[in-house]
């Protein structure tokens, strides 16, 4: 049985940590309505790219002016695998919900006997990947000296991929993220950016109506323009996604571990009283005994 000397330490030790837990929720909460507030923000403006692109690749058809972007290498021997995460930890299992899925998917694709290739954006997913397929990972991309998100951030990593595609150093490209719906639900999600097509494009979109559209310059040229910028934007809405997920997730989190911290001092207190009481009534007998023995 620990001493009271051990449980006073132990005592003091987890008020501290609940102090820090609380302290993090708190950081959290105020950083969660920026990071939503960015990622609701930046919804709208993908999906309205998926729009036009939807149209524009209705109105060339596929034939031979569309960019290699789009219609890919036509085969799906090498697929590259884009995970996103986040750079820091103590966010339940955000991160792991995440290579779970990104893990899955290369199982998958390694049991129809398909090559992968993965760049890491973000430590956690990196650490988590590296364990199993560390001769898969070709760049882990940092953005722990990055305070606030940018296009900028997105637009360097959507580069990346697209100078890779066209060295020929892949087919097909999968974006991994956790979409953010509120502080207790993220969702795991998979994005296919290249070949473009019709994949990052909303389903209502798919169905132009009766509406004839007139393009200057040609729809191929306006692609060849427009792809790129397409995979860079729906790369800045994965990393402003992640961003509001993990600090939605780090809110709960670190609220679980205060309430936690609070149930064990309570418990610790209860057995450190019992403990002195007890030493107290040990203490008075051994007194009384003496005194009467006299």
């Amino acid at each position: 049985m620990p001493s009271l000397k051990d449980l006073r330490n132990r005592i003091a030790s987890v008020k501290a940590t609940q102090k820090i837990t609380k302290a993090m929720q708190m950081v959290a909460a105020a950083k969660l309505r920026r990071a939503q507030e960015a990622a609701e923000a930046a919804r709208p403006y993908s999906e309205r790219m998926g729009s036009v692109l939807a149209n524009i690749t209705q109105a060339i058809g596929g034939g031979g002016d569309a960019p290699a972007l789009m219609t890919g290498t036509g085969k799906d021997d090498v697929h590259l695998l884009v995970v996103c995460t986040a750079e820091r930890g103590l966010c339940g299992g955000f991160n792991s919900q995440i290579a779970r899925l990104a893990r899955d998917h290369i199982r998958k694709l390694l049991a129809d006997g398909k090559q992968v290739k993965i760049i890491c954006v973000g430590k956690k997913g990196f650490d988590i990947l590296r364990r199993d397929y560390a001769s898969m990972i070709l760049e882990r991309v940092d953005l722990r000296e990055v305070k606030t998100l940018g296009f900028v951030n997105a637009d360097a990593i959507a580069k990346k991929v697209i100078n890779l595609f066209n060295e020929g150093g892949f087919d097909i490209c999968t974006l991994f993220y956790s979409q953010f719906k509120s502080v207790i639900s993220q969702i795991p999600t998979t994005q296919q950016i290249i070949p473009a097509g019709l994949a990052s494009a909303p389903a209502e979109a798919v169905d132009g109506g009766n509406a004839v559209y007139e393009y200057e310059p040609e729809p191929g040229e306006i692609l060849s323009d427009l792809i790129p910028r397409n995979i860079s934007v729906q790369v800045f809405r994965a990393l402003l996604e992640n961003a509001a997920g993990e600090m939605g997730a780090k809110m709960s989190a670190m609220d679980n571990a205060t309430r936690n911290a609070g149930e064990m001092i309570n418990k610790l207190s209860i057995t450190y009283n019992r403990q002195r009481q007890a030493q107290i009534t040990k203490e008075l007998i051994e007194i009384i005994s003496g005194a009467e023995a006299l």
